[in-house]
Parts: structure tokens; sequence; C-alpha cells
């Protein structure tokens, strides 16, 4: 592992390193854990600096949650040296149905050229970390039933399957880890 990668607060400095990351997905694609949403401007310094600063209030249990959140997360981007490889999202709570049923307390992406190298598998071990530090004995995660290396990355950090199951946005493997 390279000693300089780390969890990373969204920060507005890192906006064309982020923007070559998120290059590397096909256009109109969804990137998890990202936070970005239908509406949020990245292109412009001020539109990415206000997707920044909304990012690093969702973390805040006082402030209101920005429309399409429905629970309070912490992101970070996944960075080495100035380079943004990826994003994480720990969501503090998953009261919310399609949280508990399809979406977890932890979502990951690494952006596609730099797959394969471990990064996924160290992104969701330092989460974890954070994730014992704010109190939670276990999280959910979840994948879709044909994404074997997020399968093979969560089942190495511990998962246990609780079940596949149908859900609003489809197909997931669900699996629990104790912190």
């Amino acid at each position: 592992m390279d000693d300089r990668r780390r969890l990373t607060r969204p920060d507005a400095g890192l906006r064309d390193t982020w923007l070559a990351a998120y290059a590397e997905w096909p256009a109109g694609s969804h990137v998890d854990a990202s936070g970005l949403r239908d509406g949020d401007d990245v292109r412009s310094p001020e539109g990415f600096a206000a997707w920044v600063a909304k990012l690093l209030g969702c973390a805040d249990p006082g402030a209101p949650l920005p429309p399409g959140h429905v629970v309070h997360s912490t992101y970070w981007w996944i960075t080495e040296g100035t380079s943004v490889l990826g994003s994480v999202e720990l969501r503090h709570d998953i009261g919310h149905p399609l949280l508990l049923a399809a979406g977890g307390h932890i979502g990951y992406s690494v952006r596609p050229g730099r797959r394969g190298r471990g990064i996924a598998t160290w992104a969701l071990a330092a989460t974890l970390d954070q994730a014992r530090s704010r109190g939670l004995d276990r999280v959910l995660l979840t994948c879709s039933p044909e994404n074997a290396a997020s399968a093979h990355i969560i089942e190495r950090a511990g998962g246990v399957l609780e079940d596949i199951r149908e859900t609003a946005v489809g197909p997931k493997r669900r699996y629990w880890i104790s912190c």
C-alpha cells in the first residue's frame, strides 16, 4: 500500500483531480458514494465549491439534509498524494427503508482506471475504522449480485451474507460486517 493513501474530506482545491477521476466513468452513469445528484454543477468552480460544501454539511447531524439525501453521511475521497482515486460514503444510520434494503451504511467506488489495485479493499478497511469510531458495532453493505469484485472485497473484510433480495433498485446481496 502506498503510505500516501488517505481518506480525505471533500475539498474544492482538488477539483481538477476529482474531475479527471469523474471523466473515467461513462457519461451519465451513477458514481456510487460520490454524493453527486442530478442538478449538481461540478463543472464550474463555483458549482463545485457549492457541491463540496453540501457534502461536508451532510455530516452535521444538526444541519438539515439537502434534497435527495435521507440520512446524514460522511463523505471522503480516496486520495493518493493529490490524486483522487475514488469516494466513500458512511451513512450514520440506515433508518430509511431503502437504505436498510438496498443501500447499507457504507458505499464506495474507485475510478475505473485504478481498479484491481487493492484501493477499494483499503478504503473499506479505513471506513470500517471510521464506523467503529462513530460507535457503530456492525454495518450493512450491499452490492449487485453480478458485482463479484465488490462481493469479494466485502467478504474479505468479514462480511457475512444475510440474503440476496429484490429491492426497489434491483437485486442486492446484503452483508453485515462486525466493527
